[in-house]
């Protein structure tokens, strides 16, 4: 703003450079979605290691793939994920997962996932008195495991009045991972509990262990429907950012579709699973055609499954999904190379892998490629590796511009990276001041991938541009509160087919 210029003298002013500088985006941040013997189920809650996984969703199970995809995520490079946990909630009462809970007098304490798990909480209490003769109390969730019992949580100086400001159902609700709290009688808060007597969070169900191939029961949790439109992985809509969804095990194709639309609208890619038991002649004419329509470009699709050793089977060797592989191989190429690298070749080692379910000749992996299944093969020297970086409309009969992964990666990249880094452009007045800033905040965003190494071409001018002037936006468009930029980039495409040619040289005749 302005000085007044009241006195004879120099006067100072800064001037606004117009840069506002857009900040690239993460670009592997995974959401899972699958049954877990553990955990909360309202929400895609996100976890930073397999530790905490481990801690919130219970492990590794036998029963779960979702678990093991996590795991080998964490294993190859991943760094962030989100877990959706889906339990079976239809039909009978003996199918359906219930919650744990305890009852202690005028409090009653609910189990925060439906499950068995619960079963291993107990809840003691501690009341005190305050001087004013108003009661309190604290709340301790033990675990009990082989007899032993030890604190996972405690809270001190809790009250039953919803005015206070340690008020029980404030307090326990926003911090407990185990227990919800509610008050049924503020009159009564809950008498002491002793450690020993702890009262259990008893009654909760696994019910129906929900499985991948379940063609029914699994798809209903997944995508909820008319009643329950924002459960399963439609609670990914209240997540900030994900790049990578993984259903490990999913192969039902009018599933998987749903799932690739989901993606599209969520500027993210479906990493899909062939069948465990798939082979070379089932899938030599491409995938199912449900797969391969419009919204495939947001998604790839791998196989075949991948041998490791099974930690809940003294480590002997059997077959895994390659999602959960290749989730972690993504986020691991992305950290050393960037988004534009394939996340295939001889770099592309998936750690923990021992090989794979079906060997693949070389003409047979071509077969495949070109008709969008990107193969893992096994090589000497380099161990299991990915050997294929197309989309799921990959296929050379389409001939589709977002025929390869990290091209489509790469254009997802810079849109979300814009959306978000324009936002201040939103009723700014219309008009050339506003494009002249607007070029110059894009461009720099594209010059610096452009540095990075991002784009083809070997200088500025041929690798992108950004307009946003006079002539993309009419005064038919000022008139409606319309703006346009137009942003195009040259992408890197990889090397699929390196020829060699080898000539024999002649003898030369001396003169």
């Amino acid at each position: 703003m302005p000085v007044t210029l009241t006195y004879p003298g120099v006067y100072i002013e800064e001037i606004s450079s117009g840069v506002r500088t857009i900040s690239g985006v993460a670009t592997s941040i995974a959401a899972f979605v699958g049954w877990a013997p553990k955990g909360p189920t309202d929400a895609a809650y996100k976890v930073n290691s397999w530790s905490d996984y481990d801690r919130r969703f219970g492990g590794l199970h036998a029963s779960s793939p979702l678990s093991y995809g996590v795991y080998q995520f964490f294993l190859n490079g991943g760094q962030q994920a989100y877990i959706v946990r889906l339990v079976n909630t239809e039909g009978a009462s003996a199918d359906k997962a219930t919650l744990g809970k305890a009852t202690i007098d005028g409090l009653k304490l609910t189990a925060t996932g439906e499950g068995e798990w619960s079963e291993s909480y107990q809840i003691a209490i501690k009341q005190r008195t305050t001087p004013s003769g108003e009661k309190r109390f604290g709340l301790t969730v033990l675990y009990e495991k082989d007899g032993a019992k030890s604190t996972v949580e405690s809270y001190d100086n809790l009250s039953m009045k919803a005015d206070d400001p340690r008020f029980v159902q404030s307090v326990i609700n926003d911090s407990s991972w185990i227990v919800n709290a509610k008050v049924l009688d503020a009159e009564k808060p809950p008498e002491d509990v002793e450690p020993k007597n702890a009262k259990p969070v008893a009654g909760g169900k696994d019910g129906t262990i929900l499985q991948p191939d379940d063609a029914v029961a699994f798809p209903k949790a997944l995508l909820g429907d008319s009643t329950h439109p924002e459960r399963g992985v439609y609670q990914l809509r209240r997540v900030d950012l994900f790049n990578l969804l993984v259903v490990p095990g999913l192969t039902d194709p009018a599933t998987l579709q749903t799932l690739q639309a989901f993606c599209q609208e969520k500027r993210a890619l479906l990493i899909a699973d062939c069948e465990k038991d798939a082979k070379y002649d089932d899938l030599k004419d491409g995938p199912e055609p449900e797969l391969t329509g419009s919204t495939a470009i947001n998604a790839a699709f791998y196989f075949p499954w991948v041998k490791a050793a099974d930690p809940l089977q003294e480590n002997r060797l059997r077959g895994f999904p390659p999602s959960g592989f290749m989730a972690g191989l993504y986020a691991r190429t992305d950290a050393s190379r960037g988004v534009w690298k394939a996340p295939a070749g001889t770099d592309a080692t998936l750690i923990g892998a021992s090989g794979v379910t079906q060997a693949l000749t070389d003409t047979e992996n071509g077969d495949l490629n070109i008709t969008a299944v990107n193969c893992i093969r096994t090589f000497p020297v380099y161990g299991t590796i990915a050997w294929g970086a197309r989309t799921l409309r990959g296929n050379n009969e389409i001939g589709s511009e977002w025929k390869y992964i990290p091209v489509r990666r790469t254009a997802l990249f810079i849109e979300e990276s814009l959306y978000r880094g324009l936002q201040w452009v939103v009723f700014e007045p219309n008009d050339e001041p506003l494009w002249a800033s607007i070029r110059l905040n894009v461009g720099a965003f594209m010059q610096n991938l452009f540095r990075q190494g991002a784009f083809q071409g070997s200088s500025p001018r041929e690798a992108y541009f950004v307009k946003c002037d006079k002539e993309t936006t009419t005064q038919n468009d000022i008139n409606l509160g319309i703006v346009n930029i137009v942003v195009g980039f040259a992408p890197l495409k990889p090397a699929e087919f390196v020829v060699i040619k080898l000539q024999q040289m002649t003898g030369q005749i001396a003169v």
